[in-house]
This record gives structure tokens, C-alpha cells and sequence, in this order.
């Protein structure tokens, strides 16, 4: 029942940006959110470590999706702090599943690599403190696949992982839209993808990943 009202919330969403309608979107943005924290308890998140440590990184996602919502530089700042964060809940939750190494530093190479192509890309349309703190940010990104991957290798189930890369690729249209080229695609496309994500991460707390 949540994951059809949070995708009613998102097109909302999406009809609000399209339309300028700012408030509808934020709305609309807050009760999408607040529907993957509700399916985390549902399914049991409150009833293990794991299930608690990935509550607390949809939370920290929760506050980073109302923080976006205006575009104010200061807003945007800690906004980007509570995602950044909420990788990191993410990266010790999946590491709470038991990791595999060999899996852990095959996935560590492919995602150093990403994030320099990642930050080239960015680099030159960043400045002051956004510069260190995206910089941060995509370490965090990578930490987070690295442990989903090692988990997964050790025995998750790909639920995990899935959500996971879901989650970074939609970042990438968040900072496509912020940094490179704000466009109504972005949010078209990466939208949806977070939301997800986020389900996808949620419904592993009753075993499903």
C-alpha cells in the first residue's frame, strides 16, 4: 500500500515541478519520503541491528529530501550532509551482513574509477565548500557499494546491491541538475530511480536482500 502512494506522491511531484508548483512538489516530495520510513518499520526494520542501522540511513535520506526541496545554498549544504551520511549508515549496515574481501576490492576498483570520471566531470563547475564537500560525498558513494558488494558476494541477497546502485546513479542526476545543466529531465529520470532504490533498501530488513 505504501509503495502505491509514495509512487502517487512522486508523479505529484514531478507534475509540481513541471507545472512550478513548489509547494505541491515539496509536499508531495515529503510524503513520498515519509512512506519509505513507514514500509521500513512495517517490514521490521525496529527488530534487528541491521534493520535499525538502515532506518537510521532512511531517515538521514528523509531529512536529505526535505533539504533539497529549496534551492538555497545553505539548505542545499545540508542537504547533501545528511546523503552523505545516510551512504555511510548504509556502508555499516550492509558491512553488519558480513562482507566478503576478494568482492569488497574488485567493487573498490571499479568505483575509484567511476568517482575520478564522476569528479572530472563535475570538477569545474564546483567551487568553495561544495568542491570538499562532493569530494566527501562520493567517497561516501563509493564506500557504500564497496560494502554492498562485499555483502552481497558473502550472501545478501541482490535486493541490497540493487538498491545500492540505484541510489548512486540517481545521485548522479542530483548533481547534473544542481551543478551542470539544471533541466526538467533530471528529475524525470532520477526521481523515480531514488524512490526505488529507497524501497528496495528498505525491504531488506525482513530478509528479502
Amino acid at each position: 500500500m505504501l509503495h502505491w502512494l509514495a509512487a502517487l506522491a512522486v508523479a505529484l511531484v514531478l507534475l509540481g515541478s513541471a507545472a512550478d508548483r513548489k509547494v505541491l512538489a515539496g509536499a508531495a516530495k515529503t510524503v513520498a519520503s515519509t512512506c519509505f520510513l513507514g514500509a521500513a518499520v512495517l517490514w521490521g526494520a525496529l527488530e534487528s541491528a541491521y534493520g535499525q542501522l538502515i532506518l537510521l540511513a532512511l531517515v538521514l535520506s528523509w531529512f536529505g529530501d526535505v533539504l533539497l526541496v529549496p534551492r538555497a545554498r545553505p539548505a542545499f549544504l545540508v542537504g547533501i550532509a545528511a546523503f552523505l551520511l545516510a551512504h555511510v549508515a548504509f556502508a555499516f549496515a550492509f558491512a553488519a551482513r558480513g562482507l566478503d574481501t576478494a568482492g569488497m576490492l574488485a567493487a573498490l576498483v571499479v568505483m575509484c574509477v567511476s568517482g575520478g570520471v564522476v569528479l572530472k566531470w563535475l570538477w569545474r563547475h564546483l567551487s568553495g565548500l561544495f568542491r570538499p564537500a562532493v569530494v566527501l560525498y562520493v567517497v561516501a558513494i563509493v564506500a557504500m557499494v564497496v560494502m554492498a558488494t562485499g555483502a552481497v558476494v558473502a550472501g545478501a541477497g541482490m535486493t541490497l546491491l540493487s538498491g545500492a546502485v540505484l541510489f548512486t546513479v540517481s545521485d548522479l542526476s542530483v548533481a547534473r541538475d544542481r551543478f551542470v545543466s539544471p533541466r526538467p529531465h533530471n528529475v524525470r529520470w532520477g526521481l523515480p530511480m531514488y524512490y526505488v532504490a529507497q524501497f528496495l533498501l528498505a525491504s531488506t530488513v525482513n530478509g528479502v536482500g
